[in-house]
Order: structure tokens, then C-alpha cells, then sequence
């Protein structure tokens, strides 16, 4: 696609029960809600992205995900357990768009305007295949990562790689390939690295719910950062 102005970009929030560190951490109360929730709310502030869905397992383990997720409006993608490019792939052919925006479900805190923006980089060249805010060294706080992938792009890798790297992580295969497909990144100037806000252990849990309380479910970008300990008036910009 030449012009991508009328590109269809769609979410897909990847979640499932079995996590080996913090089982059911997707479905964990965080205070104004389950960690689902909160994402799914977020989520809806996007303004660049055209749906949102949940890619979750065929597994009956993961039944109550598939669950909430139609509860809270989204479009619910089941695929393999462990093959979570293939989820992807089933999701980008289900909803017929020309890109996806990966978010893991472990993220309750994303930002729905640095969705926008790294949505934005990819429309604005067609070229580029691949857009991404979490390029060594981090600029964004761990928790805010957003990915955004061409569906040739993302069409390519389930075909191509069999890697279960690849299979697990979904985008390494593209990422790992510059030379093959367009890459552009966006980061945070000054860097606020220094709080972690993504859900992986039982100590997370603990500061994630302290951060909400603090911060509120709807602290913009600005709040998040200033609360995290950055400047409140960091700008995002390209690579």
C-alpha cells in the first residue's frame, strides 16, 4: 500500500493464564479493576487504530480470558498456546488489516498517545514495516512497549521462521531483519527509565496497584513519567 492514510492498524493485546512467574496475572485486581481491565480501558483512548482484540489460546485454561475479553468489547482471537506468531497471524487475517500494534496484557499502564504515535510512524512511509518504541537503550518506562507490524511483514514471519524464538516473541524475526523491512523507532527525550510497570512477578503486582493508587487508570503519559520519577515535559521523538 502506497498511501497509508486509509490503512487499517488494529491492536492485538496477546494474554494468557499461564504465566510461570505470576499465574492469572491478567485477571489479578489492581484496584480500579482486573489487570484486563485496565488495558481494555486504556486501549479505547487510542485514536490512531481501527479495533481491538485479545489473542488468547484454544486452551481451556485460558476460557476465562476469552471471556472478559468479549465482555469488554473486544474482538477474541483463540490459536495455539505456545505458538503466539501464529495467534497473531490468525488475528491480522481475522480482522483484514494492513498492520498490527502488539501490546502484551502485562502492560495495564499502556499509553494510548505513544500507541498513536508509533502507529503514526508507520503510516507516514510506506517503507517502513516495522515501528517500535523499546530500541536500546530504553528511552520509555518498562511497561509502556508498543509495537507496530506490517501484515507482509508479520504474514512473512509465520511462514518463514519456525524458530520457537520467533513463534514465542512474534516480532524478532522482522526486527532481527532491517535490511528486509523498513524500521523506524521512537523515543523519549529526556529517557525515563526508571520504574518498571509491567506485571512479570509478585513484587510487580505490589508496585504496579501502589502506582494506580498513586497515579490514577486514566495518568496520562506526562503523570506516568513525572510519578516514575522523569520529566513531565518529555517529548516523544523519532529514532
Amino acid at each position: 500500500m502506497s498511501n497509508r492514510a486509509a490503512a487499517r492498524v488494529v491492536v492485538v493485546a496477546q494474554a494468557r493464564m499461564s504465566s510461570s512467574r505470576l499465574p492469572g496475572k491478567v485477571l489479578m485486581d489492581l484496584g480500579p479493576g482486573r489487570t484486563l481491565e485496565l488495558l481494555a480501558r486504556r486501549l479505547a483512548r487510542a485514536q490512531s487504530v481501527d479495533a481491538l482484540a485479545l489473542a488468547t489460546s484454544d486452551h481451556r485454561d485460558d476460557d476465562p480470558i476469552a471471556a472478559l475479553g468479549a465482555q469488554l468489547g473486544l474482538t477474541v482471537v483463540r490459536g495455539p498456546l505456545d505458538d503466539v506468531l501464529e495467534r497473531y497471524r490468525l488475528a491480522a487475517e481475522r480482522l483484514r488489516c494492513d498492520a498490527i500494534v502488539r501490546i502484551t496484557a502485562d502492560c495495564p499502564l499502556i499509553e494510548p498517545t505513544v500507541i498513536d504515535r508509533v502507529a503514526d510512524l508507520w503510516r507516514a512511509d510506506a517503507t517502513v514495516h516495522y515501528a517500535w518504541n523499546t530500541r536500546e537503550p530504553r528511552t520509555f518506562p518498562d511497561g509502556l512497549d508498543v509495537e507496530v507490524v506490517s501484515r507482509s511483514a508479520l504474514d512473512a514471519a509465520a511462514a518463514e521462521s519456525d524458530d520457537p524464538y520467533d513463534r514465542e516473541h512474534v516480532t524478532p524475526f522482522v526486527r532481527d531483519r532491517p535490511e528486509r523491512f523498513g524500521q523506524r523507532s521512537l523515543r523519549l527525550d529526556p529517557p525515563a527509565r526508571a520504574v518498571k510497570l509491567s506485571l512479570d512477578t509478585p513484587d510487580d503486582l505490589i508496585a504496579i496497584r501502589a502506582f494506580v493508587a498513586r497515579v490514577g487508570p486514566d495518568a496520562t503519559l506526562a503523570e506516568i513519567v513525572a510519578a516514575a520519577g522523569g520529566d513531565a515535559s518529555a517529548k516523544m521523538v523519532v529514532g
